[in-house]
């Protein structure tokens, strides 16, 4: 592994990982860092993943003005892709739980595609439909039900920070589809 040889690896349960400090200078000391942490998101002091959510929402709602739904597709797909190299990368290089295996908080592209997912499926929506989608959305990010966890225990890197956002975000489209037929 390339982080073997760099100054200050260390090694944790055979994943070598490197206490860099995560701030505005390793933001922007490589694009896949910038995308990864949200462009600036990420370093938020409190509740980054929550910060991610809303940075989609923001977003979404700014670009949702020009975009037609086959360009969401692409923008999604796009996203989606970018987010597993990105992801991956940063996660490599941003000292994380080697115990769970999850990414340092400060990742946060993942919460913005998945969110923008559930905000192109809901749209149009109220405001408060829109809040709605937030909480239920954030909740099944923050809580690791089965699903999240099937995919937690066969994935790694990248693909793991990315696809278990998508799964929150089917689970909360489930939710609001069953809550939309009552």
């Amino acid at each position: 592994m390339q982080a073997e040889f760099e100054p200050g690896a260390k090694q944790a349960s055979n994943v070598y990982t490197t206490a860099l400090p995560i701030n505005a200078r390793f933001l922007w000391s490589h694009p896949l860092h910038a995308l990864a942490l949200g462009f600036g998101g990420g370093l938020a002091p409190a509740l980054p993943g929550t910060t991610g959510t809303l940075l989609g929402w923001a977003s979404f709602l700014a670009l949702n003005r020009w975009l037609t739904p086959l360009g969401w597709a692409w923008l999604l797909g796009i996203g989606f892709l970018s987010g597993l190299a990105a992801t991956g990368y940063t996660a490599r290089r941003v000292e994380y739980s080697a115990a769970d295996g999850t990414a340092a908080r400060v990742i946060v592209w993942d919460h913005i595609v998945a969110f923008w997912l559930v905000l192109l499926m809901v749209t149009p929506a109220s405001f408060g439909a829109q809040l709605v989608a937030f909480l239920l959305f954030r909740f099944f990010d923050t809580v690791t039900l089965p699903p999240v966890r099937y995919v937690q225990r066969r994935l790694s890197g990248g693909m793991r920070i990315m696809v278990d956002d998508v799964v929150a975000a089917f689970l909360t489209l489930l939710v609001i589809a069953v809550w939309r037929s009552l």
